[in-house]
């Protein structure tokens, strides 16, 4: 497959959607702020964390999709901070990145969720991209593009196994398919889409959100992550400029990072839907809680069997970030000298941290409603979105077979399978 030379890409017309079709965002107005170092990362985050926690039990509430939370995030610089430095980007470590997730995630872990394939397609470029290309695409990035995600199949035997596909077509490729869980997608700038080649082969073709033929529609209705607008994406003979055209499967052909990435962000989301929600625990317990009647206590927080569920769910919050920067730093590693060992170790250590994150989170939202009790269930206090989204959100790369790859590992010194779920 051969590349041409285009320049960045600029917003044509809005095409012609079908009733159920959302238009795409406009681009930025001015170009996105850069990120210096890591120090700055986290500072950012911090304080964009703090606005987004501000609606998120609103935006829940009435499925409001994040519009401006979306544009100050990508604005921040944040959704550049794994652009190489080489290209003009921060270059954070994957500790730092880990961290910026779980961060945004304690706010709104759906706002956290949006750019976790934006990120992991950053990571896949600078893996498989020629120069030529990485500048072009890492330059749509430093400017404030965001990127979707149109990557999984709804009505497929697997995971794996696409039915979008792609002809060549001179300058240009044709692609046509039906997508699903598209987070980002609506409100994205360009839209990355999994497609095959006449061999079978795995590409990202990058498309501009308003290329004709492209229609999101805004059609997901899970009980969790209600703001990620992870519906479904149709392509009808959408053009994509080779330029934009990056060969993915490369990525997986020998030992990458690419993997490990996408699921640290995962299990960065989960870390922070379980800080929050242990959060949540604490403040209601000192504030709302009565104490048992049986306990001759003053206050719910005196109550010493509630102590210790609040204590040993702060030590696995510990742990658990911990495994995180663990997991940031194999990564790290990974990327600066992939190969069979570090690529492996980098896929089991985010696969602990995967386990852990997973866990807690489920324990904390549901210990929740135990420690706070009844009346925290109670409409008004919305305390159940913390729950729908650890249930929804927990369900990507099921925790059973992170189990299995550790085991594998352990046993038998079998190395974990290359692919984006691993």
């Amino acid at each position: 497959m051969t590349t041409a030379t285009v320049t960045p890409l600029t917003r044509g017309t809005s095409p012609e959607h079908t009733e159920t079709g959302v238009p795409g965002v406009p681009l930025p107005v001015r170009p996105a702020h850069i990120i210096r170092d890591d120090d700055e990362a986290l500072a950012i985050a911090q304080s964009l964390a703090a606005q987004f926690a501000e609606g998120a039990s609103e935006r829940d509430r009435h499925r409001r999709r994040p519009l401006a939370e979306i544009d100050a995030f990508s604005q921040s610089g944040l959704w550049a901070m794994n652009v190489p430095r080489a290209y003009g980007g921060a270059e954070v470590s994957y500790v730092t990145l880990a961290r910026v997730i779980a961060i945004i995630s304690a706010a709104d872990p759906s706002i956290g969720q949006i750019p976790q394939n934006h990120l992991g397609v950053v990571a896949a470029i600078r893996t498989v991209s020629s120069p030529e290309q990485q500048a072009l695409l890492f330059g749509e990035v430093l400017r404030g593009l965001r990127l979707g995600n149109a990557f999984s199949e709804f009505g497929s035997k697997r995971a794996v196994d696409f039915e979008t596909r792609f002809v060549d077509a001179g300058d240009h490729v044709i692609v046509n398919g039906r997508k699903f869980y598209s987070t980002g997608a609506l409100l994205a700038h360009l839209v990355p889409i999994v497609a095959l080649d006449d061999q079978g082969r795995a590409w990202y073709a990058i498309a501009d959100r308003n290329t004709p033929g492209l229609t999101v529609i805004d059609d997901w209705s899970s009980f969790g992550q209600r703001t990620t607008s992870s519906g479904t994406v149709v392509l009808k003979d959408v053009r994509v400029p080779k330029a934009y055209l990056v060969p993915g499967f490369k990525g997986y052909e020998t030992p990458t990072a690419d993997g490990a990435i996408f699921q640290i962000i995962q299990a960065a989301v989960d870390t922070g839907i379980a800080q929050a929600a242990i959060a949540e625990t604490i403040d209601f317990v000192r504030t709302k809680s009565r104490p048992w009647v049986d306990s001759g206590l003053d206050r719910a927080s005196q109550d010493p069997y509630t102590i210790q569920a609040v204590g040993g769910l702060t030590v696995r919050l510990h742990a658990t970030q911990a495994l995180l920067d663990i997991a940031g730093r194999a990564v790290d590693v990974a990327v600066a000298t992939p190969n069979a060992e570090t690529v492996a170790a980098a896929q089991l250590a985010v696969a602990d941290a995967k386990i852990l994150s997973t866990e807690l989170c489920i324990d904390a939202t549901n210990k929740l409603f135990e420690l706070a009790g009844t009346r925290s269930t109670l409409a008004e206090h919305n305390l159940d979105r913390h729950w729908r989204n650890a249930r929804t959100h927990t369900l990507h790369d099921p925790v059973r077979w992170k189990y299995a790859i550790v085991g594998n590992h352990a046993l038998n010194g079998v190395n974990p399978p290359l692919h984006a779920w691993s």
